[in-house]
């Protein structure tokens, strides 16, 4: 295991497999984050994120001042079994699923954000900004952006798919901008079409904030089919999991 994000993504995997198998059943609470600190032989950092990503997935749920505790099984009607047996494929996929997800939510965003959402979409483009000057990856950064825009759609539903996804995308993200990270160029690319899609937005055009997004994920695509089979071969190891949201 290779970094606190990996770590993060194996501790996660373990938990869900105790949640999936019914070992850890609804209403159950999860171990304390000492407790899991102790068994799993990680840092709190990254136990905070496995959960992170357990609350992402709808696994479980944060109450105040008791803990984290397990949700209801709930059925599950994306078969997300990975039929592609090559990560470039799997990526590439994932950001055909949010093309097209994107784009309505950005043209919805644009009709309905209010200045606080356009304020929390700004935090967090300075965020992958921070992110990115103090060395990181910016994938957590760039998940929340995207995150944002469908909070300010007040669809529920799309919120709610968002975060099903949360996994998935999140794993989408980090083979795109680790690729993205190799080239000066393509990072000043990404960040200008964030602030597009932000701009438009904030200027209430529905159909330009969708092309803008558009836009967006048509370059990632094709960035991604740029890549060089040295990228892929190295990229395996950032574990494209399809199945993380099952």
């Amino acid at each position: 295991m290779s970094g606190p994000v990996r770590l993060a993504d194996q501790v996660a995997a373990i938990l869900a497999e105790e949640i999936e198998s019914g070992r850890l059943a609804e209403g159950d609470k999860l171990p304390t984050e000492v407790e899991l600190v102790k068994q799993l032989g990680v840092s709190r950092t990254v136990v905070r994120e496995a959960v992170s990503r357990l609350r992402n997935a709808g696994l479980v749920e944060p109450r105040q001042g008791r803990g984290v505790f397990i949700l209801p099984r709930r059925t599950r009607p994306l078969d997300l079994e990975a039929e592609a047996a090559d990560t470039k494929s799997k990526v590439l996929q994932i950001v055909e699923v949010r093309r097209a997800m994107e784009g309505e939510a950005a043209s919805l965003a644009a009709a309905r954000a209010t200045a606080a959402d356009l304020s929390r979409m700004r935090e967090a483009l300075d965020a992958i900004d921070a992110a990115v000057a103090a060395g990181g990856d910016g994938v957590e950064e760039d998940l929340a952006f995207h995150r944002s825009i469908a909070e300010s759609t007040g669809n529920a539903v799309m919120v709610s798919t968002m975060r099903y996804l949360g996994e998935v995308m999140r794993s989408g993200i980090r083979v795109t901008r680790a690729n993205e990270a190799r080239r000066g160029d393509f990072i000043e690319e990404v960040r200008k079409e964030h602030h597009a899609i932000f701009a438009a937005i904030g200027t209430g055009d529905p159909d330009a904030a969708r092309a803008a997004a558009l836009t967006h994920m048509k370059h990632a695509a094709s960035r991604l089919q740029d890549a060089d089979e040295r990228f892929w071969t190295e990229t395996e190891d950032l574990a494209v999991d399809l199945d993380a949201a099952r």
